[in-house]
């Protein structure tokens, strides 16, 4: 379960990123209703990352969080605000999701 919870959180982070990059792209009260949205999703992200660490590896559960927050804010920046998808970019992120496989495989939890 932790590891659904620890997965969770790293779609968090990649919401709090997101709420982010938006707020940079607007201005007055939408760009307000962006960092209110940051601040929940970060608080909600942290906190699940938190839970998950009770049982999981501290530096497993980060890693894993980390790299969860990495390759969906990339393919957020690629999707949502057109940012270049060329060959090295993509293999390094095919990469880092081996990378997190390759830690849950080697986990004790």
């Amino acid at each position: 379960m932790n590891w659904v919870i620890l997965i969770i959180a790293g779609l968090f982070e990649v919401a709090f990123t997101t709420c982010m990059g938006k707020a940079k792209e607007t201005s007055g009260t939408a760009s307000t209703g962006w960092w209110i949205a940051f601040l929940i999703t970060m608080s909600i992200s942290m906190y699940l990352l938190y839970r998950a660490t009770l049982t999981l590896p501290m530096g497993t559960a980060y890693a894993v969080w980390t790299g969860i927050g990495a390759v969906g804010t990339v393919l957020v920046g690629i999707f949502l605000f057109k940012e270049p998808a060329g060959f090295l970019r993509l293999l390094f992120i095919f990469l880092l999701i081996g990378s997190i496989i390759g830690l849950k495989a080697v986990s004790k939890h």
